[in-house]
């Protein structure tokens, strides 16, 4: 399956938030620095869909905010 994925690095909570079945937008505390927003998307989508997180592969926008995730 696959979602379009925003991305909002730096909040102040960690939140997925699903706007409808294939939009998907994720509040991170953490900052895009070495890769760590795209680490902590991946824990937020694992634990929303309770799957593990080798199931999430980031196909587009590893330096974007606008993701394609498939799982």
């Amino acid at each position: 399956m696959k979602y379009s994925v925003t991305v909002k690095p730096g909040s102040s909570k960690n939140l997925v938030s699903e706007v409808n079945p294939s939009e998907i937008v994720v509040y991170t505390t953490k900052h895009p620095h070495g890769g760590e927003a795209n680490k902590a998307v991946i824990d937020a989508l694992a634990k929303h869909f309770k799957i593990p997180k080798t199931s999430i592969k980031i196909e587009r926008g590893l330096t974007s905010r606008h993701k394609i995730i498939v799982i």
